[in-house]
């Protein structure tokens, strides 16, 4: 998979992981995704994948990642078959250096959100619902700069880091199809005042 063109990190950026996790739902290959609350003081009310800072009892992003999971979704991680770590993106707005860890659930769990205080929502999105041309569109600040992908999918606008990640592994996975890039939305203003918190 191509690293996206991003800045290096600063010394002492914070190492951070996420879970991709693949699993055979009920219509499907499909995705976890988590929506944080939006009550959170960072990322209030974002899609995002489990995932979060690495702490030095978690022996490295994979268990990061799994431990995350857990604490977020539910995710059993005795169920989880972990495939690789993917190449690590710098986040230069939270100066967090995060490593993708891509898993096949094996044995899913029932999930539902950890802690109603982080997460709001908990989704397992099938991969033909992420592909389908009508669900993917481009978001923008209403200043006129250009954000990147995004998709409407299970009540969420899914933007930002996770929609970029999101759009790799698609292709990286040759599960994409055609669509309109050109389709280009602003960011609902509830979504920004949300993000502007940090």
């Amino acid at each position: 998979m191509r690293i996206p063109d991003r800045p290096r990190p600063r010394p002492g950026s914070r190492p951070a992981a996420v879970l991709i996790l693949f699993g055979e739902g009920p219509e499907g290959p499909d995705i976890l995704l988590t929506e944080r609350a939006a009550t959170l003081n960072k990322h209030a009310g974002q899609p995002a994948f489990p995932g979060g800072r690495i702490d030095p009892e978690d022996d490295g992003p994979v268990g990061a990642a799994l431990r995350e999971a857990w604490e977020e979704a539910g995710v059993e991680p005795s169920g989880v078959e972990v495939l690789t770590t993917l190449p690590e993106l710098y986040l230069p707005h939270s100066d967090h250096r995060v490593t993708p860890v891509a898993a096949w659930w094996r044995e899913p769990s029932e999930i539902a959100p950890g802690h109603p205080g982080e997460v709001a929502t908990v989704a397992r999105v099938p991969i033909a619902e992420l592909v389908d041309p009508a669900n993917r569109l481009t978001v923008r600040h209403p200043s006129g700069i250009r954000v990147g992908p995004a998709f409407r999918v299970r009540g969420m606008l899914v933007w930002g880091f996770t929609a970029l990640l999101l759009t790799h592994v698609l292709d990286a996975g040759g599960w994409s199809r055609p669509w309109d890039s050109g389709r280009v939305e602003d960011l609902p203003q509830e979504v920004i005042d949300l993000s502007s918190r940090g």
